[in-house]
């Protein structure tokens, strides 16, 4: 037979259990204080890391610009489009869309769009479609041209040239030391 269980012997297992509640909670508050501190130091990690690579696709960027830029006229008058003026990087901000075209090629009566990537993926043609969209409402006094798109990659996703060429708009890609246009002669670009 067990000796009965008192008052003061259900007092010391409650203390003992609240004792043992109270470190747990105090290790638990340090745990969650160390947890905080490394995710504000994986953030701050994040945040250079990201800016590291935003500079580093915006110097790949910039690269392939001044890759495609120095061929543009050549290209599209070989293509029929009689281009004599180039603009890289051609900025407008008006009526609450805000534009940046890489390369905007210009002659009397035509205009060629070029978006430059590092590597062209399918995201980057269909915003570049979006830009050719509202490209006459950014850029007013280009709304009785014919806009023509071309997009230009070192590297090009696969199938991405193939899916550029079916929305009716030039693929530029390296060749030899210089680029050239890919699309061959049953190509028929599309105007916005």
């Amino acid at each position: 037979m067990s000796d009965p269980v008192t008052i003061e012997d259900i007092y010391k297992l409650f203390r003992t259990s609240q004792e043992e509640a109270d470190r747990r909670a105090i290790e638990a508050d340090r745990s969650m204080a160390e947890l905080k501190q490394n995710i504000l130091k994986l953030e701050k990690t994040v945040e250079r890391t990201s800016k590291a690579v935003d500079s580093l696709t915006t110097r790949w960027g910039r690269f392939v610009e001044e890759l495609v830029e120095p061929a543009v006229i050549r290209l599209f008058q070989e293509k029929g489009i009689d281009v004599k003026e180039v603009y890289p990087r051609a900025r407008v901000s008006r009526l609450g869309i805000a534009m940046e075209i890489d390369i905007l090629a210009v002659d009397e009566t035509a205009v060629v769009l070029v978006e430059c990537k590092s590597r062209l993926s399918q995201d980057d043609v269909d915003e570049f479609l979006e830009k050719l969209k509202n490209f006459k409402t950014a850029f007013p006094h280009y709304k009785d041209y014919q806009a023509y798109g071309a997009v230009a990659g070192i590297e090009i996703n696969k199938g991405i040239d193939r899916y550029a060429y079916k929305k009716g708009l030039f693929v530029i890609k390296p060749s030899g030391d210089s680029v050239a246009i890919a699309n061959d002669a049953n190509f028929q670009p599309t105007t916005w």
